[in-house]
């Protein structure tokens, strides 16, 4: 299923329906203000099984992140979070960063086991936003790569559909992504670290 929505006005009908994929256990593929992702709601064991799957990633060994309307639920899945951290991002964020930060016990079990450690985004991309803050939960997401080396992320919804749509629920078409991933952050440390520059410049 392709669904078109607007960034600069989210239809609320057209919003519904991802939000139902999404409580049915659906993945869908979405826009992000870096490039398009893949992901589904966090609390879906087979959902996120599925995502995985179809990412060809090793669950045990997989970095996903987890995507936020803003900054004020991540402390319910992260351990303290200094201030000079919280700062940070508030400063950068919403925008292309993914901020690794340690996770706390309430991240869903299908995690505990493998990973003491959580990807934090809030995407300047209203999309996306609006569709985690309806659905209530934060939304998994793994980027879409493509096998093209010379393009390693697909940017056109239309592809990404006729590629995706017998593996995905629903590819949501948000015009053109980019093709240039998030700037990723270690903030697990006293001082932090810059693990992948990518479309983000920090504001330090």
């Amino acid at each position: 299923m392709l669904i078109k929505i607007y960034p600069e006005n989210p239809n609320p009908r057209e919003v519904q329906k991802v939000i139902q994929i999404l409580n049915d256990g659906g993945v869908i593929i979405f826009p992000t203000d870096t490039v398009y992702g893949i992901g589904c709601d966090i609390t879906k064991p087979k959902a996120i099984n599925r995502v995985a799957k179809i990412r060809g990633i090793n669950l045990e060994k997989a970095h996903f992140s987890f995507i936020f309307y803003d900054l004020s639920h991540i402390a319910d899945y992260t351990v303290h979070i200094p201030n000079p951290v919280f700062k940070l991002m508030k400063r950068n964020l919403p925008g292309p960063f993914t901020f690794i930060l340690e996770a706390n016990k309430n991240i869903p079990k299908i995690f505990k086991a493998r990973k003491s450690t959580i990807g934090i985004r809030v995407p300047d991309n209203p999309i996306i936003r609006t569709i985690v803050n309806q659905l209530g939960n934060p939304i998994l997401t793994s980027s879409i790569h493509d096998e093209d080396d010379i393009i390693e992320y697909t940017t056109d919804p239309e592809l990404i559909h006729e590629k995706y749509e017998h593996l995905a629920d629903a590819v949501i078409d948000g015009g053109f992504g980019d093709n240039e991933p998030s700037t990723v952050v270690d903030c697990t440390t006293e001082e932090f670290e810059i693990l992948r520059q990518g479309k983000g410049e920090l504001i330090l």
